[in-house]
């Protein structure tokens, strides 16, 4: 490996890339589905901001003040919906996990909470959590049948296969920024 400012950057470009995705398929998506897609992109690019080396950007404690606080608006947002289906329960997780790492990045008052800030406990339980997500989403992930005719004329933004395939990835990144903690 390259050392942690290599793997921050990857995960900044794969969150990133991964929530501008999402505001794209916000465009094609209606409804619910449309909700799902924003929490999706807030999801990511949180994550990409949260990944940024410190060597570039190492910013003051109140961000992680504020970071808590829209994950933990996005958490209660999501609580009513939750009540339906397990993908706005995962929003939940995902959400109030976002507020566990900013306020461990807050009582070290670094970046990455390069010392053990996180209550070992609970960062073993969403560990454990994302790794069986992760585990359980890539195996359900089958891609969409092709056209009979061969040309794709499904727009990326309302590819069906895609939307899991980005889950998955958050999913994956937010492994290694848990064992940062």
């Amino acid at each position: 490996m390259h050392g942690p400012a290599m793997s921050g950057w990857l995960l900044v470009a794969l969150c990133g890339g991964t929530g501008a995705y999402c505001l794209v398929r916000m465009r094609g998506c209606r409804g619910e589905a449309r909700a799902a897609a924003g929490g999706d992109a807030l999801m990511g690019w949180g994550m990409a901001a949260m990944a940024v080396p410190a060597a570039v950007f190492a910013p003051p404690r109140w961000w992680w003040v504020v970071y808590a606080v829209v994950f933990g608006a996005a958490a209660l947002r999501t609580l009513w919906p939750a009540r339906r289906g397990a993908h706005h329960v995962h929003h939940v997780v995902g959400s109030l996990a976002m507020v566990y790492m900013a306020v461990a990045m807050t009582s070290v008052g670094g970046h990455h909470g390069h010392a053990a800030a996180g209550i070992p406990l609970l960062t073993a339980g969403l560990l454990a959590y994302y790794a069986v997500y992760v585990l359980h989403s890539g195996a359900r992930l089958m891609p969409a049948a092709a056209p009979a005719d061969g040309a794709a004329t499904v727009p990326w933004s309302a590819r069906a296969e895609l939307a899991p395939a980005c889950r998955l990835a958050m999913g994956l990144a937010m492994l290694p920024m848990l064992l940062a903690l």
